[in-house]
């Protein structure tokens, strides 16, 4: 991909606006980066599961054996809005041997809360105009992982030229509930959406032109209609030979009795199709 068509991409997520602010540069070194043993790729905002993620990557990336880099990967989602939280960090990289770099930050797996969606894990490449000390920034490190990618840059913009971009999406796995509870020994945060409740008119006494079991079931307690059908069900299933109901080629092709009740007679013929609160229950 050209360098344009990534900045393009990168724009598009939003990727400059929360690193840089209202800076940005053109992606001019590509690089690749495989996860899970060289079979997971990272390009520009494509799915990564954080088990998938959980080893650090292999990079590569065509440069001189005399160039230095410093290679960062970040996030700036499930933050506060001005602290991105570091997952790796590379410096003093040799020609394209990452292996020489001097690790500033070990490389942590993504930890995207559950509930919170997909989370941005961007990687950027500076190309150094000579070594650089970053010791006391991994004194700093060792103590928070939370990062600014614009004060880090602006610190240090007169020695580093970004050149290099690329990112991926992760959301929740089990992985990240393992991750806290057997490294970080504690809880993993949990976020649920509070639905409001649905607002349902006053209930009238003759509800027109609407099914009356439908309109009723309305202003029931959901719990209890999933009981009933779930009684219906398990009066109809053998606990060794499974559902007892016949299977019919033509369900509806059986006639209902005389005399059933419209609503009735629409309710069987559901049940018999799946179809409808049958489909969910039974």
């Amino acid at each position: 991909m050209s360098p344009i068509h990534s900045r393009a991409v990168a724009e598009h997520y939003g990727v400059y606006q929360h690193l840089f602010g209202d800076a940005y540069f053109h992606p001019v070194v590509n690089m690749e980066i495989l996860y899970a043993e060289e079979t997971v790729p990272v390009y520009r905002g494509n799915l990564v599961k954080p088990a998938e993620a959980a080893k650090q990557p292999s990079v590569r990336f065509e440069s001189r054996p005399e160039d230095l880099w410093t290679l960062v990967m970040t996030t700036p989602d499930g933050t506060s809005k001005e602290v991105e939280r570091i997952h790796w960090m590379v410096a003093n990289i040799k020609g394209n041997d990452v292996a020489s770099g001097e690790e500033i930050c070990q490389h942590i797996q993504p930890l995207p809360f559950e509930g919170l969606g997909y989370l941005r894990y961007i990687f950027v490449l500076y190309k150094q105009e000579e070594k650089i000390d970053y010791s006391d920034l991994a004194k700093q490190l060792l103590t928070t992982r939370f990062f600014s990618t614009q004060k880090f840059y602006a610190k240090r913009q007169e020695v580093l030229t970004p050149a290099g971009l690329a990112f991926f999406t992760s959301d929740w796995d089990s992985s990240v509930t393992d991750y806290y509870h057997q490294v970080l020994n504690q809880e993993p945060p949990v976020f649920e959406y509070d639905f409001p409740e649905h607002y349902y008119k006053k209930q009238v006494w003759f509800p027109l032109k609407q099914p009356f079991n439908l309109y009723l079931d309305r202003y029931r307690d959901q719990k209890e209609i999933a009981k009933e059908y779930l009684v219906k069900k398990l009066k109809k299933t053998d606990p060794f030979k499974g559902d007892l109901r016949p299977k019919y080629p033509f369900p509806n092709a059986i006639p209902i009795p005389k005399g059933t009740p419209a609503w009735l007679a629409n309710e069987i013929k559901k049940e018999r199709l799946g179809r409808a609160r049958a489909a969910d229950y039974l």
